[in-house]
Parts: structure tokens; C-alpha cells; sequence
């Protein structure tokens, strides 16, 4: 992502890049101590460069990247964070989910649980990390973790909410979302 970045000109096209990670703790610039797991766990800790805290990362976790000119879309860091979770959001809707907003605390949640996370790093005008959201994933990672900073933050999952739609139907849908607001 970051070669991809720094090597971009006025003409290269954003890109969305999706995928699901093994399983990986990763924290961004604001990442303090007190919020990662113990010492003892066999699951990587990697420190990122994007925005935001501790999040965990894994099988049946739908990452999208988001490579987006923020100049050339005339968005602003705001408006791109507003843009991604109203797509999430929108998704959520579609899938019969009633997702919502927290101020100060980006991502998507539904009935106080997080069900994506958001972490972006802006360099030369142009975005790079993304989000994540969970679809069917093993969620007893976050149990050792402040999620995004926050101790007792409840996490969920598209499966837990009874949504058991395939991770590539999921990712269609948020593809689809994700260039609707971002034209």
C-alpha cells in the first residue's frame, strides 16, 4: 500500500484492494501499551502506520483498502472516514441490520457492538489502510484487547447479528457501496 502510494502521479486510479489477513494485532501511531494483548500470545502484534489504536485482524474478517486521491475526489480526511462508514452502514441496511455511528469513536456499530473498524493514513494527499468489517470470524481474540483503544468495547459479527451470507457476497456488496460514495 505504501509503495503503491508513493508512487503515484495526478493519473493513477484508486484502487480498493480486499482481503482477509491471518490472524494479526495490529496498532497504529496512537497505539499505547495499556490496550495491546500480554506478552504471551502466539497471534503476531505488528505496529502499522495508519491512524487509531489495537485492532485484531483474521479469517473471516473482510479488509478493504482503500487507495483513494483525496484531492482529485475533493474529499476531505472527514468526509472519506463519513464516506466509508456510510457504506458499511448502507450494507448493513441491505442485509435487514440496523447499523449506527458513535462520535469520536469511527467505525460502524449495531446495538452498541462494533462490527467494523476504520484506520486510515493520509500521505501526499492520498489515502491508504482502510477498514475492516467482521463477517464469521473467531471474535475471541478481541477478549485480549482494548478494541480501537476502548476497554470493554463489545465487538460482533455479521454471523452473530444472523446474517450467514459468504464473505464474497459481503465484499460484493461493499465493493459496490464503496464506489457508489466514493464518485
Amino acid at each position: 500500500m505504501r509503495s503503491f502510494t508513493d508512487s503515484r502521479t495526478s493519473e493513477t486510479p484508486d484502487e480498493i484492494w480486499l482481503l482477509e489477513h491471518p490472524p494479526v494485532y495490529t496498532y497504529g501511531v496512537a497505539g499505547r501499551a495499556e490496550h495491546l494483548p500480554s506478552a504471551d500470545t502466539a497471534i503476531p502484534v505488528i505496529k502499522v502506520d495508519r491512524g487509531g489504536q489495537v485492532t485484531y485482524h483474521g479469517p473471516g474478517q473482510l479488509v478493504a483498502y482503500v487507495l483513494i486521491d483525496l484531492r482529485r475526489r475533493g474529499l476531505t480526511v472527514r468526509s472519506l472516514v463519513r464516506s466509508l462508514e456510510q457504506a458499511m452502514l448502507d450494507l448493513l441496511a441491505e442485509l435487514g441490520l440496523n447499523g449506527e455511528r458513535k462520535d469520536g469513536a469511527p467505525g460502524v456499530y449495531v446495538a452498541g457492538a462494533k462490527v467494523a473498524a476504520l484506520g486510515l493514513r493520509i500521505r501526499n494527499g492520498c489515502s491508504y489502510h482502510g477498514l475492516s468489517l467482521n463477517v464469521d470470524m473467531d471474535l475471541a481474540p478481541f477478549n485480549a484487547i482494548d478494541p480501537c483503544g476502548y476497554p470493554d468495547l463489545r465487538v460482533t459479527q455479521l454471523s452473530d447479528l444472523g446474517i450467514h451470507a459468504p464473505i464474497e457476497h459481503v465484499a460484493e456488496r461493499l465493493v459496490s457501496n464503496l464506489v457508489r460514495e466514493l464518485e
